[in-house]
């Protein structure tokens, strides 16, 4: 059995087309068109790659972006400072803080400094909290999970339930993503680091979301035949008869669990493109918060 290529650039195109188009409409009728401000600290190459893609694809759907870029050595008061200044604009949708944030920053308290309607990349433990708790919703989702679950949809997966597994408990992927398949009323296992059997745990899933940042982690006699399997892991290796001498793989052995599973995310083209395609439709979401009612 081969399995389904769930096209993670085609769906994140269908969600990124949708907030084009309601963006342009809210411009006809005469409200403001939503604006990201997006503060990076520090000269990390990965982080201003991936603040660069979260500008190119605002300019792509009609948002507007505003760049903020303090030193590697801001203190805790000049960062914080900035996004109390961010909320406190009008002009400002949402804003994004980029992690991860120099060590000698207090992470939570910036992000806890983010005014809730303005929290676009979900990660506030307001937020959080809200997702964990039952008969609660959050303003926002984290972008990389919410992606996650419309990957999943788009296979045709029942997630009432199911029994899932995510591996991985960090709190950008791992744990949002399992709180969100238990609000889909999935039974949810979450493998870390001290996990016994970790191979039989996965073999118990029909939805497999590896979030583990080990390359080709997961190998196909751990996958029961037929599970759903989304691979968030973006890792680099070695490869001589790649071009550049290296290439991307994700979490899972995609040649050997792709004969096995029901449908699965590639490495790259799955859920990376998710990402942002989900931040353009929470930055939407934060401008629709803050339209007249």
């Amino acid at each position: 059995m081969a399995a389904n290529i769930i096209d993670g650039k085609k769906i994140a195109e269908s969600v990124r087309n949708e907030v084009k188009e309601a963006v342009a409409a809210r411009i006809a009728a005469g409200l403001p068109a939503p604006a990201l401000a997006t503060v990076l600290v520090g000269e990390n190459p990965a982080s201003q790659v991936y603040v660069a893609s979260k500008h190119k694809a605002c300019a792509e759907v009609g948002i507007r972006s505003i760049g903020h870029v303090l030193p590697e050595n801001a203190s805790q008061q000049e960062v914080e400072s900035l996004v109390k200044a961010l909320n406190a604009d009008p002009e400002v949708s949402g804003i994004l803080v980029q992690l991860p944030l120099p060590k000698h920053l207090d992470e939570e308290a910036v992000l806890s400094a983010i005014d809730l309607h303005k929290d676009v990349d979900g990660f506030s433990p307001v937020n959080i909290g809200r997702l964990a708790q039952k008969g609660r919703e959050p303003l926002f989702v984290p972008c990389t999970p919410a992606g996650c679950m419309l990957l999943i949809e788009s296979a045709g997966m029942k997630l009432s339930g199911a029994n899932a597994v995510v591996l991985g408990r960090s709190n950008i992927v791992g744990m949002p993503v399992a709180l969100l398949l238990v609000k889909a009323n999935a039974t949810v296992t979450i493998v870390h680091s001290r996990t016994r059997e970790i191979p039989e745990v996965c073999r118990q899933a029909d939805i497999l979301v590896a979030a583990i940042g080990q390359p080709e982690f997961v190998k196909a006699d751990w996958v029961k035949p037929g599970a759903v399997v989304i691979d968030v892991g973006i890792n680099r290796i070695s490869d001589p008869t790649a071009k550049r001498g290296t290439r991307l793989v994700g979490d899972v052995d995609f040649k050997g669990v792709s004969k096995v599973a029901s449908a699965i995310t590639p490495v790259p083209g799955g859920v990376g493109p998710m990402t942002i395609a989900l931040l353009m439709r929470n930055t939407l979401r934060a401008a629709q918060l803050a339209d007249p009612q």
